[in-house]
């Protein structure tokens, strides 16, 4: 077994320097620190955690809080909790997950007890009742998502209007001139959520900026649903010759509803999607998309937080830009 006396001399420092490394409890340098966590993973050194939680004052535990609300599609909420959970086992931390739709009441239960260090929080709405709460804590937190106002907190996301944006450009670049977004469910929009109304409002101003028709078109995440809407929309816009898609969930009955309707794909309407590679991927055919980045942005978050329980400064906002992957969906307008 491999011992903290081990790890100090691979590293060439001090058992205590070790320990103060692993508790935080006094001023490393960022060199010595990088040295001893070197040789920590080298070795596979593995603290007792019940003594090292004692010498620290940590429980070593990060709450993630997700409320599994109505419209959400989960498949890919659980990309983000697995990549953060992942990530925090390389900093020997675990995680606690918070799914109940508990708001302001659950975070201060979990925060007021011992049980956590720091939080991470998800379903970002953009007038939170969560934010007021997050900013009294003594404990840090970083949320995946950014809220109207976010002063005082640390975000990190996709950048959602740029995401909406270039697809409407890749649209606008293949010649269309008529498009619609068939968008999250009506409830997803009516709590203000932020990756949503900031998709809804890129996909507008572009639209807007390269002189296309084209509106915004919520839509439950049920086959039903998406086959009614496309109806509707081929009935109202016979010139429809791109759609954007921002619905994981209907994403294959979109195209199926096109088809059915006697309109092929890409041919007569070109479809583009924001949603994670391997679903766009596996499509059929393969979907021009925008991936939606769980695994950077889970493992980041915790990188985030992990800084700042070392008390070492970070970024206030990260936004990730969005990268367009064309595949066999969108193809130049019919004449």
């Amino acid at each position: 077994m491999v011992k903290i006396t081990d790890v100090a001399r691979h590293a060439g420092v001090s058992p205590s320097t070790v320990s103060y490394v692993l508790s935080g409890k006094r001023s490393i340098s960022e060199e010595t620190r990088r040295r001893v966590r070197d040789s920590i993973r080298e070795l596979g050194y593995r603290p007792h955690a019940g003594a090292r939680a004692l010498a620290s004052s940590r429980s070593n535990v990060l709450a993630l809080m997700i409320p599994l609300r109505s419209g959400i599609a989960v498949p890919v909420v659980m990309r983000f909790a697995v990549s953060v959970v992942t990530a925090a086992r390389r900093h020997d931390h675990d995680v606690l997950l918070l799914t109940q739709e508990e708001g302001e009441d659950g975070l201060r239960r979990v925060a007021d007890s011992a049980l956590v260090d720091a939080l991470i929080v998800m379903d970002v709405q953009m007038k939170d009742p969560r934010v007021p709460l997050l900013r009294s804590l003594d404990r840090p937190s970083v949320l995946i998502g950014f809220p109207a106002d976010a002063d005082d907190l640390t975000c990190i996301d996709l950048d959602f209007h740029a995401a909406g944006a270039v697809c409407v450009e890749h649209l606008a670049g293949l010649g269309h001139r008529e498009i619609a977004m068939i968008g999250s469910p009506p409830e997803v929009y009516a709590r203000q959520t932020g990756y949503a109304r900031r998709v809804a409002d890129g996909f507008a101003e572009a639209v807007r900026a390269h002189g296309l028709s084209g509106g915004v078109h919520p839509c439950e995440a049920a086959p039903d649903a998406a086959r009614d809407l496309v109806g509707r929309l081929l009935a109202e816009r016979p010139g429809l010759t791109g759609v954007l898609v921002h619905n994981e969930p209907v994403v294959g009955s979109v195209v199926g509803a096109l088809r059915a309707a006697g309109r092929r794909v890409p041919e007569d309407v070109s479809v583009v999607a924001i949603c994670p590679d391997e679903m766009a991927e596996h499509a059929e055919p393969p979907l021009s998309s925008v991936a939606i980045p769980a695994e950077e942005v889970g493992g980041r978050a915790v990188e985030l937080l992990m800084s700042k329980l070392e008390g070492v400064p970070v970024p206030a906002a990260t936004l990730l830009p969005p990268t367009l992957t064309r595949r066999a969906s969108s193809a130049p307008a019919p004449a």
